[in-house]
């Protein structure tokens, strides 16, 4: 039922998705393969600012504490782990939660090297936007392609906090509407009512849907559907799909909810497209500490980039805080307020890999939304020099790619899943 026009756009599901399926996915997926791009620093180890929770297992009631191995230097995360005292007692169930959702940091000797690199490398660039974790002494470079986002057991009450605290926190809407969640109902994404809501605040509420939505079709696309002693078989779990967007088992909701993944889609997109000139001076690379294969992949970048650019049917930013300059200013700050709390929340995320990828795609998103009102600047960016107006640090570089990534990635499984299920019928 997911076809036809986008609310509040031009743009039909169609068109993004043969553009996105056969030309933008395959050159994305390539460039994320890169070294550049596959590392991404990260704190998992701050504790949770709004309530008290010290699990970090996708089991209930078991913890499990992640600890560097003395054999890896400090900054590079390790793949070791031991068990907090009080979690002894449950060391089968924390050992099963390591084997589905623990981070493996595992670096080589040479990748270390070059991450070590690339770390004074940005410490010596006039960066503006730095994220804090990157200087902490907890943060640790991990491989993304040795993590990849998928099902690791982490759900039930202690997920649906996550999601409840992120929509009934940070969601806009107006101030008399109430709605009460009750753990495990299923009409979460319609917590926001949007009766006199303006289009800003209507959008970023359909953003966070749409995030939400796209890790659900990850966790439903790499599923754990077998695993014995001679083979772990992950794959797509069509019951897993139709449970959260089927149409009838959602009361309605799924068909939104994947039309907010679309309205993401094209809003990541035209960030891409915006950011061009920052990426396009010959000044600017992306080092590894090989220039030849540092090149190579800027090329694969600016292709990328210029693709995004071409996309006929691009989301129109310029209605939003296009009223009056005052009223627009502040629309931005509660933006940015509520987005900076939503960040703040995937730290108390339980499960270690999906706080990973909680973390790196909230930051990207929070690139766009950068990206996006910072239009001016990039237009200012001068073709040689420093760009002291507008800067992205390669965390923020990172984790923008990668995020777009993951949700260029949702609209390409919802194609096999659209397949699966036409070939069940």
């Amino acid at each position: 039922q997911v076809t036809g026009h986008l609310d509040d756009c031009t743009c039909d599901v169609e068109t993004i998705d043969a553009f996105n399926n056969y030309r933008l996915f395959p050159r994305l997926n390539e460039l994320l393969g890169s070294d550049y791009f596959r590392y991404y620093k990260v704190n998992l180890k701050k504790p949770c600012p709004f309530w008290s929770d010290s699990s970090h297992c996708g089991i209930r009631d078991c913890a499990v504490q992640p600890c560097p191995s003395e054999e890896v230097p400090g900054g590079i995360r390790s793949g070791s782990y031991k068990y907090s005292e009080e979690a002894n007692n449950l060391a089968e169930e924390c050992e099963e939660a390591k084997r589905l959702g623990a981070v493996d940091g595992s670096l080589s000797k040479e990748t270390q090297e070059a991450v070590l690199q690339w770390t004074r490398h940005d410490d010596s660039s006039d960066s503006f936007c730095e994220a804090d974790d990157v200087f902490s002494p907890d943060a640790e470079y991990v491989d993304l392609l040795l993590n990849p986002e998928r099902y690791t057991g982490y759900k039930g009450p202690d997920a649906w906090k996550i999601w409840n605290s992120i929509y009934e926190e940070n969601c806009f809407k107006p101030q008399n509407v109430k709605r009460p969640l009750a753990s495990g109902r299923g009409d979460i994404f319609n917590v926001c009512l949007f009766s006199g809501v303006c289009v800003e605040k209507r959008a970023f509420y359909r953003l966070i849907s749409g995030l939400h939505a796209s890790i659900n079709i990850h966790l439903s696309a790499r599923y754990l559907l077998q695993d014995t002693w001679s083979e772990k078989r992950w794959g797509p779990n069509v019951t897993e799909f139709q449970q959260r967007f089927d149409e009838v088992l959602t009361r309605g909701e799924g068909p939104r909810r994947l039309k907010n993944l679309y309205f993401l889609y094209l809003l990541e997109l035209r960030a891409l497209s915006k950011v061009l000139p920052f990426f396009e001076r010959p000044g600017f690379q992306l080092y590894t500490g090989s220039p030849s294969r540092d090149e190579e992949v800027k090329t694969q970048l600016l292709e990328v980039l210029q693709l995004a650019k071409s996309f006929p049917l691009h989301f129109d930013e310029n209605s939003f805080f296009a009223g009056n300059p005052r009223e627009a200013a502040k629309l931005k700050e509660e933006f940015r307020l509520h987005f900076k709390n939503i960040s703040k929340i995937m730290d108390c995320v339980g499960c270690l890999k999906c706080r990973l990828w909680g973390k790196l795609q909230t930051q990207g998103l929070g690139t766009v939304l950068k990206i996006l009102f910072s239009e001016n600047l990039i237009e200012k960016i001068p073709e040689s020099g420093l760009s002291y107006e507008f800067q992205l640090s390669r965390q923020e570089i990172v984790a923008l790619f990668n995020a777009f990534g993951r949700i260029s990635t949702s609209v390409r499984e919802l194609e096999n899943f659209r397949s699966i299920l036409r070939n069940m019928r």
